[in-house]
């Protein structure tokens, strides 16, 4: 009955403290969006390829295998934790024979055996509070692994896109390369009859061999991304290569997303739960510390039989840790520092959480509105260099300023397709903020 009666001591993990978020982000909306853990969100993008290699490297990255390790490691330290009223703190068996004899005496063998066990009754709950902080520690540990989860989406698809981009401009390089080619033919002409100098045509060779210098630089930052890709899905670059040159356009900007309220983030964000728990097991070691300060009832027995001689022993023992009580309060005091730290950390997470979605948010809205404003200028380039083009042929425009329309388009060109590139990527970044598929392990076929 005594037992039963005693609380825990120290604060209990499972009460943690409130932490206050905005109604609403800067930018967003006031509904909420519920649990979007299990979004896979990336197949918004309608990119069968990179849908494809995420559901393979899901099972084969090893960042992702070396997370579910650590989860592993946190179950065994779980399980080392009985949740019992009294715990088995030393048991032990042995047994011998032991021939024996001599000149005086005649041989003969001697068999002893014993059997202990002793058991500690957890008194002020400190075996419940390490049980409950090993059960923080398992919980921190599943949140990790999806931390790790979306870190490693945000690495394939940003590796993923700028590959993308950079076949976009190889594309629009080579095209830029062979407009350039038919200026050059066209002013070799000219030159043939006497319209066009030497000069012109240096200035159309360094314009053309310029954007021929351009192509090792975009096959260069190709193929790393592609490496990249292989490290990162755990698969041998050739294939990889060869899959990702058979060519697939470039990520298209998918529609929203909806970022719900910041009240969202406490559930579905991975690092903010993992910091919460973090805080849960500092919890209790407090009150682990607090126990160890305070007497200890334990019960120990022995029963033996030596040489026929049968003998047992059986007994409670009360321990006072009067001289180690400096270092004890010590101790509780270093885990009571720790645990308003983990608090500290766990309101971090919350605002930075937080600062995530809303910079990602104004990230993508602005550049929605680059893309759009870059796309019309890139078409009015088209357009002006597709005049210069025809007027030069006709003898109407000096050769300076149909190469002038021709950088002003191959510029403007690269800028649009990068700007969609960026606004591909920022749409996914502004979904791992709210925590999209940080639960999502593997997907079925």
């Amino acid at each position: 009955m005594m037992i039963t009666a005693c609380a825990a001591v120290g604060p209990n993990p499972s009460d943690l403290p409130e932490t206050r978020v905005q109604a609403a982000f800067d930018e967003g909306a006031s509904g909420t969006v519920g649990v979007v853990g299990a979004n896979a969100f990336w197949s918004g993008y309608q990119d069968r390829t990179l849908s494809r290699l995420i559901a393979g490297g899901l099972e084969t990255s090893l960042d992702i295998i070396q997370a579910n390790e650590r989860i592993r490691a946190a179950a065994a330290d779980l399980q080392g934790t009985q949740p019992l009223a009294a715990q088995i703190t030393g048991d032990s068996a042995s047994a011998s024979r032991v021939r024996s004899g001599g000149e005086d005496q005649a041989t003969g063998y001697t068999s002893n055996s014993s059997l202990s066990a002793g058991f500690v009754f957890d008194l002020f709950g400190g075996a419940r509070r390490a049980r409950e902080g090993a059960s923080a520690a398992y919980a921190s540990a599943e949140a990790e692994v999806q931390v790790t989860r979306l870190a490693w989406l945000a690495e394939v698809i940003n590796a993923y896109s700028d590959a993308r981009f950079n076949q976009q401009a190889l594309a629009l390089t080579r095209e830029t390369i062979r407009a350039r080619e038919g200026t050059l033919e066209v002013t070799r002409n000219m030159l043939s009859l006497g319209l066009a100098t030497d000069y012109d045509i240096a200035q159309t060779e360094a314009l053309l061999q310029t954007a021929q210098a351009d192509l090792p630089s975009y096959e260069a930052q190709f193929n790393a991304q592609v490496y990249r890709l292989s490290t990162l899905l755990n698969l041998q670059a050739g294939p990889l290569m060869a899959q990702m040159q058979a060519g697939s356009g470039a990520l298209r900007i998918p529609p929203g997303p909806g970022t719900g309220v910041p009240a969202d983030l406490l559930r579905n964000r991975p690092d903010v739960r993992a910091a919460q728990q973090d805080l849960a097991q500092a919890l209790a070691e407090v009150g682990v510390a607090t126990a160890d300060m305070l007497p200890s009832l334990s019960l120990s027995g022995t029963v033996s039989d030596s040489g026929g001689t049968q003998g047992w022993s059986f007994g409670p023992r009360l321990s006072l840790p009067v001289a180690g009580q400096g270092v004890l309060a010590a101790t509780r005091t270093r885990r009571l520092s720790e645990a308003r730290s983990a608090d500290l950390a766990w309101r971090a997470s919350v605002a930075a959480a937080v600062e995530d979605v809303q910079t990602s948010q104004s990230n993508l809205r602005r550049l929605r509105q680059r893309v759009t404003a870059l796309d019309e200028a890139a078409t009015s380039y088209d357009r002006a260099y597709d005049l210069a083009r025809t007027n030069f042929e006709a003898g109407a425009l000096p050769l300076v300023d149909l190469l002038d329309a021709d950088r002003q388009r191959a510029s403007a060109r690269l800028q649009a397709a990068s700007a969609r590139n960026d606004a591909a990527a920022e749409w996914a970044a502004l979904q791992i903020a709210t925590g999209a598929g940080a639960a999502v392990a593997r997907i079925a076929d």
